[in-house]
């Protein structure tokens, strides 16, 4: 059965998707997390069913990231995309808090080629996890602010959230 619940937050509306799942806290993996806007973002479908109680849990761990009470999420997530893109996400998670990677850094990281910095890009740009696979932390060579689905001003929210104080 797929959840979702919708969250007020610093970004707007958050809309939370999620499957059942017997392992995560408060029974609910998360699928997607979008935010107003957001490019790719998820859409309420026919057949899904609105369940506020069955994020509580992930609920309470946004609330507390955005009050800077949580640093680390400890959500379950729905498996999905290719190959490479999991490897890519898996780097986004490694990232730690308050601090910032390049595309570049992560292409080195999954023991990509450079060449591969613009397939790195399209992976991180598809991350249906915004804000807790922080793929907010990842920014353009030179640290500028590239490429973040949910827009730039959202990416910077985050950035300063965390204390990264990058140039727009």
């Amino acid at each position: 059965m797929t959840a979702y619940t919708t969250m007020d937050s610093p970004l707007g509306e958050l809309l939370l998707v999620g499957e059942d799942s017997a392992t995560a806290k408060g029974g609910t993996a998360l699928a997607s997390l979008s935010v107003p806007g957001q490019k790719y973002g998820a859409v309420v479908q026919d057949g899904w069913i609105s369940k506020p109680e069955a994020f509580t849990e992930i609920v309470a761990q946004l609330r507390s990231y955005f009050e800077r009470r949580l640093t680390r999420f400890d959500i379950e997530y729905v498996t999905s995309g290719s190959d490479f893109q999991q490897q890519v996400w898996t780097a986004l998670e490694a990232i730690p808090y308050g601090t910032t990677l390049t595309y570049g850094d992560i292409a080195d990281k999954i023991s990509a080629p450079r060449a591969a910095v613009r397939s790195v890009g399209t992976a991180i740009g598809g991350n249906p996890l915004l804000v807790v696979r922080p793929c907010h932390r990842v920014i353009g060579a030179g640290g500028r602010l590239t490429g973040y689905a949910g827009g730039l001003e959202r990416k910077q929210q985050l950035l300063d959230l965390e204390n990264v104080h990058q140039a727009a």
